[in-house]
Parts: structure tokens; C-alpha cells; sequence
């Protein structure tokens, strides 16, 4: 059942302490933590405590809650001091939601990857 911890879940794991994590933020509804395989200087995953299988899941049954990961993605941003900020040190950020295998979905729990502190080209790759 969407929102209900999933008992092979990677992230559930992490959310409920059973795998550890380099968190750097952890909200009522929202963690944050550093990516084992960053690919960026900053690479860090936000991802809602509750369950949803990819970011469509999440945005059709949560909305709140995907408009909390979503605020989050600022927040790490800032904290990490990539946001661009008036005056601030930022360069910018990308924030990725994978969906589906072929688009690199690797963990099926909605998490949203914040990158930055190189130049991120576009497209990607």
C-alpha cells in the first residue's frame, strides 16, 4: 500500500534507522542524505519518510508531501551553499527525479537527487 514502509525497501531502511546514512536534514515528513555514489561535488537525496513508488505516485496521492520534497530540495540547496542566492556563493542546482528503469531508477521509493557545485551541463551525460 502506497505511504506504508515496504519491508525490502532500500530508503525505508534508512528512514527507519536500519541502514545508515549521512543525513544532512531530516524533517517530520522528509529525509535528506548524502548520495553513496555522488555524481557532483554536492549529491544529496531527499526523499519523503512515507513510501511512494516514483515522483508521479507521490505528486497524484501526496501532493503535500511532494510539495514538502520539493521545499526541501531549496533548503539542502541552501545549506550546502549552491542555491543562488542575492549576493550569496552559489552556482546553482539540479534537482532530478528518476522514474522508471530506463530513465535510471534504481531505488523504487520517490527521491529527488540535488546536484550542484560543478557546472551541470545540459543535456546530461
Amino acid at each position: 500500500m502506497a505511504g506504508e514502509p515496504q519491508a525490502d525497501c532500500l530508503f525505508c531502511k534508512i528512514v527507519a534507522g536500519e541502514v545508515p546514512a549521512t543525513v544532512v536534514r531530516d524533517t517530520e515528513t522528509t529525509l535528506a542524505f548524502r548520495d553513496i555514489n555522488p555524481q557532483a561535488p554536492t549529491h544529496v537525496l531527499v526523499i519523503p519518510k512515507a513510501h511512494y513508488r516514483d515522483a508521479g505516485s507521490l505528486a497524484a496521492e501526496a501532493p503535500q508531501l511532494a510539495a514538502d520534497v520539493l521545499r526541501e530540495t531549496a533548503l539542502v540547496a541552501e545549506q550546502e551553499k549552491i542555491a543562488v542566492t542575492e549576493g550569496g556563493p552559489g552556482t546553482g542546482f539540479r534537482v532530478v527525479f528518476n522514474t522508471g528503469t530506463g530513465a535510471g531508477q534504481t531505488v523504487f521509493h520517490t527521491h529527488a537527487h540535488v546536484l550542484g557545485g560543478r557546472g551541470l551541463n545540459w543535456p546530461p551525460g
